[in-house]
């Protein structure tokens, strides 16, 4: 890593609290949403009407106690099924961190929910049933999270009171997920036995598993690290809007409004402006009417230039000797989320960091069999929740890193013109 990248930012200077994002996966009925729903409850993180609602709900049905799992089903339909049938995001906090949780079904049939919310978070919690041990659907939501880069697995294994708690039970399902995850790209994984619906070692310790020696589930997700989940080694800062107040005050002022997607920039460093590929020196770095030294992902800011450059957005800062990849042809796994099939013929939208150009879909390599993301090349339908390789062509070159790389400057998605849905959600490989 290069030196610049050796002086993490610290969030606190700009007062703003560390934001962690997390998915939560798994079979269904494994208690996906009576997790957060007491991760919720027992951080006091929820309104009192929201309680008062989930009570009613709960004794229309017939439940002895509150069934926690409603605080997350924020759809009629999913209360009356009880079922979630959608990504459900909440958002929460304590004194250390703020949080973002996506709960993703379970069903194979909703594969693209699962990547929208998996598709930007740094943390995946996926849930054993104690009594059931590792199913198919276990290691298909491994694998999605492989695929997908999540830099950190959370492996809760739940309903330990139907199990007595058993040691056993918690250290086979254990080395049974150490030895299957030793096929996929995951490098760091926790495990933490836990009972959702009783509260045990999800935010307070449990009395009853003496034998366990790790963390809460909530600790864990207070304290585990994530500044090195983004790319801090290149740079790559994205134009989104040019800023010209065009006032007497300001009346030179030329900035550049963006989010870094990778790297440390600093002020005094030397920049070069793509794709014209002409070079300046960073000036300023302003955020909030305040200036910085630097800035590093994920910040949002502004950028003064010492050169006069016609940079426009979809233009993106980089260091001379370190740009992202220039092309019009892209290979890139995508998740096909539209409800008619992916067209090779068809022109879509394509939208890439800030970019926005047009492509066409020239082929399809072949099609992921969901369960063991073994090839089927035979298959090259790509219909709903499908994921696959493929080849496009854009109008104008995009620059670019491999998802691997950067998740931020690998990434994009495929909008159908005629209705403006999001029909495809790619992750581009290395050429």
């Amino acid at each position: 890593m290069s030196d610049n990248a050796s002086q993490p930012f610290d969030s606190h200077s700009y007062n703003t609290m560390e934001l962690l994002r997390f998915t939560t996966a798994g079979s269904v009925d494994d208690g996906k949403s009576t997790l957060i729903g007491r991760l919720l409850y027992d951080s006091k993180s929820i309104f009192e009407d929201q309680l008062e609602a989930v009570q009613r709900t709960s004794e229309r049905r017939g439940e002895e106690q509150i069934n926690l799992a409603l605080l997350t089903d924020g759809l009629r339909a999913e209360r009356e099924q009880g079922i979630t049938i959608d990504v459900a995001y909440r958002y929460f906090a304590t004194p250390k961190r703020k949080f973002i949780i996506a709960d993703t079904p379970g069903h194979i049939q909703y594969t693209r929910n699962m990547v929208t919310g998996a598709s930007t978070a740094n943390l995946a919690i996926i849930l054993i049933d104690a009594r059931q041990g590792i199913v198919d659907q276990t290691k298909r939501h491994a694998l999605i999270a492989s695929l997908l880069g999540i830099p950190h697995i959370a492996v809760c294994i739940n309903k330990m009171d139907l199990v007595d708690w058993s040691e056993e039970k918690y250290q086979e399902i254990k080395n049974d997920f150490k030895y299957f995850a030793q096929k996929l790209d995951v490098k760091d994984v926790h495990f933490i036995p836990i009972s959702a619906l009783l509260g045990d070692n999800v935010v307070n310790k449990s009395n009853h598993m003496n034998w366990y020696e790790g963390t809460t589930l909530l600790y864990l997700l207070e304290n585990i690290h994530i500044g090195n989940d983004y790319n801090l080694v290149d740079a790559r800062f994205p134009i989104q809007l040019v800023i010209r107040p065009y006032s007497d005050e300001f009346h030179d002022y030329r900035a550049y409004a963006g989010r870094v997607a990778g790297g440390i920039l600093r002020k005094g460093e030397k920049v070069v402006a793509l794709p014209s590929g002409f070079t300046s020196t960073i000036a300023k770095i302003e955020l909030d009417g305040k200036e910085l030294e630097f800035a590093q992902p994920p910040m949002s800011c502004s950028i003064l230039l010492t050169d006069d450059i016609d940079i426009s957005r979809g233009d993106m800062l980089a260091r001379e000797n370190n740009t992202p990849k220039q092309s019009q042809d892209i290979e890139a796994m995508i998740c096909w989320m539209g409800e008619k099939p992916l067209i090779t013929t068809n022109k879509y939208a394509l939208k890439h960091t800030t970019k926005d150009v047009k492509c066409v879909v020239k082929e399809v390599k072949y099609k992921m069999d969901i369960n063991s993301l073994s090839r089927l090349p035979d298959e090259l339908e790509l219909k709903m929740n499908d994921i696959g390789r493929i080849t496009l062509r854009t109008t104008s070159p995009l620059l670019y890193d491999s998802y691997r790389r950067n998740r931020i400057t690998g990434s994009f998605i495929l909008i159908d013109e005629s209705t403006n849905v999001t029909v495809g959600a790619g992750m581009i490989l290395e050429n």
